[in-house]
């Protein structure tokens, strides 16, 4: 199978500050675009990271099988409608596209670090969850054979990495990552 032919999955992350005293209404809201998205063929999945007491910025995170099935829905009359009932709820948004895990590593068009910079930065994000979850759960874990383990500690601990752990550590080496 030639290259062209595969196509990576594509992650819309969009950042929604909100009007705070309509909270509530904007949770339901955004319940509702969730369920929308995932009757898209070529939806993959989706996550909100919510932002410290206090705080509007939202994180939404969409993810698509491929360019394609992205692009549909985000054109989708289901998915104008949905922003537009939901206009008077956030203050700015800001989308953005994202493949790979090169786009961990800093803004699309910049120049990526070398792999060796990637690797310990993923190893920075992955050795003290994987040492927390293993001290926390193993015990219970321990009874299932190694097959079963290591699914449930992957299925576990993939969301925390790719929506949280990586992207919090590559902004603190930002500076090491992509030095100016």
């Amino acid at each position: 199978m030639s290259s062209s032919a595969v196509s990576a999955p594509v992650t819309m992350l969009v950042t929604r500050h909100i009007t705070p005293e309509r909270y509530g209404d904007f949770l339901s809201w955004m319940r509702q675009g969730e369920i929308l998205a995932a009757g898209f063929p070529g939806f993959l999945g989706s996550g909100v990271l919510q932002p410290p007491e206090g705080g509007d910025q939202y994180q939404i995170v969409l993810r698509f099988n491929d360019e394609a099935s992205l692009n549909r829905w985000e054109k989708s009359l289901p998915r104008r409608m949905w922003l537009e009932r939901g206009a008077a709820l956030v203050r700015t948004s800001h989308a953005r596209r994202v493949s790979g895990m090169d786009s961990w590593f800093g803004p699309q068009g910049s120049s990526t670090p070398p792999r060796w910079k990637q690797a310990v930065s993923i190893w920075l994000a992955y050795f003290p969850v994987l040492l927390a979850f293993s001290l926390l759960v193993s015990e219970h874990l321990a009874v299932l054979p190694v097959f079963w383990r290591a699914l449930v500690t992957s299925v576990a601990m993939t969301p925390v990495m790719v929506f949280v752990c990586i992207p919090f550590v590559t902004r603190r080496l930002s500076r090491w990552l992509q030095p100016r």
